[in-house]
């Protein structure tokens, strides 16, 4: 089943409420008479300068803590406010025309959940000594994906936030889920909202199986996630090759969800050793075939450690109380985003290996007639380029590091640590 039509041109903020408007961790969680929620409507505008169409947000159902120990599917997190409040978030996202995303968790629910407070075994999972917890969290308890009345509930679900206004879904752990459970699920929702998006979460594996035994759009590409930071860490931009030949296979199936930073991993500004690298991780994601994802903050170089401890998700979840300034991270967010819109066919674009050593590398990234050449330096020494040597004959610079726009080049020269677009002619 082809993506809709829409996605072709989808680039998504992506925020994590609950910490985006100080909901949690709070040492006095917010009343729904705060109507936090509302306080994301004032950056539906810097999400539109940025270049998105869409908002990708993070859980917004009630729950006891971070979102993702569901209570009420329902109901919206009293910490944010209520239904109206997101009405007037859908109203004012579709007002600028920014499409909205929704965070679901159907793998597993809170002790909150209504049906195991009143001891309804049968909508959950057992083990030999009692229910099954996701990954060892005992607050965190798995349903039974094999009960119809999961299935009918997760439809319905999806199916009532699509009526209020939603464009998809983000699908939580799905690589926990049987893929059998979603291809039980989504065509139901699909023969309501046949232009709806379904995203799984889905770490390692064999992506282009899961999305067709899923009936999934797409899945979150992690493979290219760690290629892009570790090879640009390690000066071994071979792991890259192998990741993007990876990645040109997926295309051929679905267009996979890119990204260099989320609500669940380090900030990119903290994982790269180097910080003139941040534009060559940028470049990588704006200039390579998927359905691209910038987590807030990232566009203005924010920092922070996820740690493998109780509350080591909050330093890169933070309150944003206060309007991005300008920067040249933000800017070149802005150009490269641009330049992503100005060339939509980026979007199934698959790349092939011009030139390639540990710490230089050059690829075309292309999608039938069009094509980009992007060149990658992060050797100490600049990399001279003939572009007749390597085949691609000339054309004219139109991004990079240290490097004013040129007409007519047959032979340029990467600066050390630089990168450089080129548009053949």
């Amino acid at each position: 089943m082809p993506e809709p039509a829409w996605v072709a041109h989808a680039i998504w903020w992506q925020i994590y409420p609950l910490g985006f408007v100080g909901a949690f961790p709070a040492e006095e969680p917010p009343a729904p008479g705060e109507h936090r929620m509302r306080r994301i409507v004032g950056w539906l505008d810097h999400a539109v300068q940025l270049g998105a169409s869409g908002i990708a947000l993070g859980p917004i159902f009630a729950s006891r803590t971070h979102g993702y120990d569901t209570t009420d599917h329902y109901r919206i997190d009293p910490r944010l406010g209520d239904d109206d409040d997101f009405d007037h978030l859908v109203a004012e996202a579709r007002s600028r025309g920014l499409r909205i995303l929704l965070d679901g968790v159907f793998n597993h629910v809170g002790t909150d959940f209504a049906r195991y407070r009143e001891g309804d075994a049968s909508w959950f999972h057992q083990r030999a000594n009692g229910f099954s917890t996701f990954e060892g969290h005992d607050e965190l308890i798995t349903l039974n994906h094999a009960n119809p009345e999961v299935v009918a509930y997760t439809a319905d679900v999806m199916t009532h936030w699509l009526r209020r206004g939603a464009d998809g879904w983000r699908l939580d752990a799905a690589y926990a889920v049987p893929d059998r459970f979603w291809a039980e699920v989504l065509p139901s929702v699909r023969r309501e909202f046949p232009d709806a998006w379904f995203l799984g979460e889905v770490i390692h594996g064999d992506y282009s199986a899961t999305v067709r035994a899923a009936t999934f759009d797409s899945v979150t590409q992690y493979e290219l996630w760690k290629a892009i930071w570790s090879s640009l860490n390690d000066g071994n931009f071979h792991e890259l090759d192998w990741a993007l030949k990876r990645h040109n296979e997926f295309l051929e199936t679905f267009v996979p969800l890119t990204f260099v930073g989320n609500h669940d991993v380090t900030r990119i500004a903290s994982r790269l050793q180097n910080s003139a690298h941040l534009e060559h991780a940028l470049v990588l994601l704006l200039t390579t075939g998927g359905t691209p994802s910038i987590y807030a903050g990232d566009e203005s170089g924010y920092r922070g450690v996820k740690e493998d401890r109780r509350g080591g998700d909050d330093a890169v979840r933070p309150e944003f109380t206060t309007a991005p300034e300008d920067s040249d991270a933000l800017r070149l967010h802005q150009y490269l985003i641009g330049l992503r819109r100005r060339h939509p066919w980026l979007h199934t674009a698959t790349t092939t290996p011009v030139l390639l050593t540990n710490t230089q590398y050059v690829y075309r990234t292309g999608s039938g007639p069009e094509s980009l050449i992007v060149a990658l330096n992060i050797d100490e020494a600049p990399l001279p380029l003939s572009l007749s040597e390597l085949g691609v004959g000339p054309g004219r610079v139109i991004a990079g590091a240290g490097a004013p726009p040129q007409v007519d080049v047959s032979h340029t020269e990467v600066p050390p640590h630089g990168w450089l677009i080129i548009q053949p002619h």
